[in-house]
């Protein structure tokens, strides 16, 4: 009993050693520490505003068409998740519709999450998404490209760049996300707004594409109903599968 409570405390105190880690390694590049100094006490006193702890989890959507990333936040032991702050995309690339290739200009639609931090980017400060995911590279064909990132610079050939104020924030809400334990941040990426109106405004824009748009929708749906994030697989053709199991 005794070496079994020892354990546990060891395995504690390492996974606190290991998380607070994450922090400080990130704040050893000058752009993060200087981020944490010029937008930390500002996002901390939002977060009190908005009744969200510090001990938070983090899950963004990205809105092609609307230029839009939103940065959603729930506190650790809540169920759904609160909007905390929308962010401008700055620059854009591509049309509406997946990326299915390299070199097509295309930003991805689907659904994601944050693969890297990169706090040396060429495009200020860089959180690289998870594309191609397992629809991806069913659905693609040949070399389907990567390199995938939320940016600074305002610059992008199939990313989502935002100003370099912006992603100074929504970079070390990543940084406070994982460091609180988070694994996964989710980023889902949608064409536009998937209501009645954006619908139909997809319907007209490219009919080609509209079942796998309608496909996207229901993760949508589901996340605009309960403010949870659905689970989800993907069947041998690419097609994603929501469940609540």
């Amino acid at each position: 009993m005794i070496r079994f409570l020892l354990f546990s405390i060891i395995l504690c105190l390492t996974l606190q050693l290991s998380a607070q880690s994450f922090r400080a390694t990130q704040q050893k590049a000058s752009r993060v520490k200087d981020a944490y100094t010029e937008k930390w006490e500002g996002l901390r006193s939002e977060l009190k505003k908005k009744g969200i702890n510090e001990n938070f989890e983090l899950f963004m959507r990205v809105f092609k068409e609307d230029k839009l990333v939103e940065v959603w936040l729930k506190s650790k032991g809540e169920k759904e998740y609160k909007l905390f702050k929308t962010y401008t995309i700055c620059a854009s690339s591509g049309e509406l519709g997946p990326k299915r290739k390299q070199g097509d200009g295309q930003v991805p639609e689907g659904f994601y999450s944050i693969a890297a931090f990169n706090p040396y980017s060429s495009y200020h400060l860089s959180l690289g998404v998870s594309y191609p995911n397992a629809s991806d590279k069913i659905i693609g064909k040949g070399n389907l490209g990567g390199d995938i990132m939320i940016h600074g610079s305002c610059v992008t050939i199939g990313c989502m760049p935002l100003t370099d104020t912006y992603i100074k924030e929504v970079y070390i809400l990543a940084v406070e996300a994982k460091n609180n334990g988070q694994q996964t941040i989710q980023v889902h990426i949608f064409p536009t707004k998937m209501d009645e109106k954006g619908m139909k405004f997809l319907a007209d824009t490219n009919e080609k594409n509209l079942d796998f748009w309608k496909n996207l929708k229901t993760g949508y749906d589901y996340f605009e109903q309960k403010k949870q994030l659905p689970k989800f697989t993907i069947d041998k053709s690419g097609k994603y599968f929501f469940s609540e199991k």
